[in-house]
């Protein structure tokens, strides 16, 4: 049970009861990483829904279910619990009943993943709802979800950490917090007074560029130049042989565009060395090749080893096919979430866990070469010079998230 709160958790609990703010009809709280607002705020969801409600309907948001009840609910139902509520969990209907007093309330979970998420909270009439993370969720539904609140009295909470500033969020919510009678509190890692200065620096080390800003000192930045800034030769380039325990291949697959194949390694040391790699540009080379070339090039990248997997680009539907058939190696999609895969690399470059032979010259022209696109209303990296870069991503996001990933990595984390 937390023992104390800060000023500006204490006002994310109960705004909701001062007279100071009652005509506003919503709050936001953005912010660093680990700087104690989604614990403060869902507390002061269900406080504020107990309060004002029996009965009554409400909805809490993630960008999944999954992580929505790994991040929000699990914790939040056990300091209720501890403060005498009664909650009822439905894990097939997603939805919690919670009791105080005798008044009782449902609130229902939902995921808003992608444009298509919107249908799933159509229909539905709130009392409130709460949107974790909501810059990672499209703009649809989360329209659809403050659309829903129509009972009187209904109130909208909004949690999460900076993007871009050209989100659309921080535009047409931060920006405009007092037209939307919306109460604006930002945080800052010293305001969760749970969260040693040990662990304060140890997240200042993971990041750099855009992230730093934006996860350690909470702003609204723009990412601009190369996509690594903390690759650096002399710190991630190896030469010679490696003795490895474990063998993974990931691929981003091609037919116009360049494929590129990495093979990684596990050491006794717990880093991953990519110790040789296949890259085949039609345009440089002057001929295209099959599926069947493509995974000819495969078992030879693979030569005599035994691989655990091969990931490959979830696109590349006909050459998965082509994998499959052979029966020499387990196929796995990559998971293709550009900007958390991307956070997932730097976070393993920060932390020297990606070593690369120099003989992989691809992949390493092309960490000098990829880059932010500056003129995208949003965060892209420019669509060149990233298929090794690409097949890097895929690897890290499958192997270096087995063993606990995002929470390892700190990468989405918004306590």
């Amino acid at each position: 049970m937390i023992k104390s709160f800060s000023e500006k958790q204490k006002l994310t609990l109960n705004w909701w009861a001062r007279t100071d703010y009652s005509g506003y009809d919503a709050i936001i709280c953005d912010g660093a990483v680990r700087s104690g607002k989604t614990l403060s705020m869902s507390l002061g969801f269900v406080f504020w829904a107990s309060n004002s409600f029996s009965g009554g309907t409400f909805a809490m948001c993630g960008k999944t279910v999954t992580s929505l009840r790994r991040n929000v609910v699990t914790p939040l139902l056990n300091m209720l619990r501890g403060l005498g509520f009664v909650c009822s969990e439905k894990v097939s209907g997603n939805y919690v009943d919670i009791t105080l007093l005798g008044r009782t309330n449902r609130f229902y979970l939902f995921g808003g993943k992608d444009e298509s998420s919107a249908s799933l909270i159509q229909g539905i009439t709130l009392s409130g709802v709460f949107l974790d993370e909501v810059a990672l969720m499209p703009r649809s539904f989360v329209e659809q979800a403050l659309a829903r609140c129509s009972v009187s009295g209904s109130k909208m909470w909004f949690n999460c950490n900076p993007d871009n500033p050209s989100h659309w969020f921080y535009t047409e919510w931060i920006k405009k917090a007092k037209e939307k009678h919306a109460l604006y509190i930002h945080f800052t890692m010293d305001d969760n007074p749970s969260l040693s200065q040990k662990l304060k620096n140890r997240y200042k080390r993971l990041y750099s560029g855009a992230f730093y800003e934006r996860f350690v000192l909470g702003k609204w930045t723009a990412s601009e130049g190369v996509v690594y800034p903390m690759f650096s030769r002399e710190k991630h380039v190896f030469s010679g042989n490696i003795s490895c325990e474990r063998y993974v291949i990931s691929c981003d697959y091609g037919t116009v565009n360049p494929s590129s194949f990495g093979l990684w390694g596990l050491a006794e040391d717990g880093k991953w060395y990519r110790i040789r790699e296949y890259y085949y540009s039609s345009k440089r080379e002057g001929s295209s090749r099959t599926d069947e070339e493509h995974y000819q090039a495969l078992e030879g990248l693979a030569g005599t080893l035994k691989i655990d997997k091969v990931i490959v680009d979830p696109s590349a539907a006909s050459f998965i096919e082509c994998i499959r058939r052979h029966k020499r190696f387990r196929v796995v999609k990559a998971d293709n979430d550009v900007i958390t895969g991307i956070r997932r690399v730097s976070a393993a470059l920060k932390q020297n866990r990606l070593m690369i032979h120099e003989s992989c010259t691809d992949i390493l022209r092309e960490f000098s070469l990829y880059r932010w696109n500056e003129k995208s209303a949003g965060d892209f990296p420019v669509k060149e010079n990233d298929h090794a870069m690409d097949d890097m991503r895929y690897f890290v996001s499958d192997m270096l998230a087995e063993k606990g990933g995002d929470e390892f990595f700190a990468l989405s984390v918004s306590r």
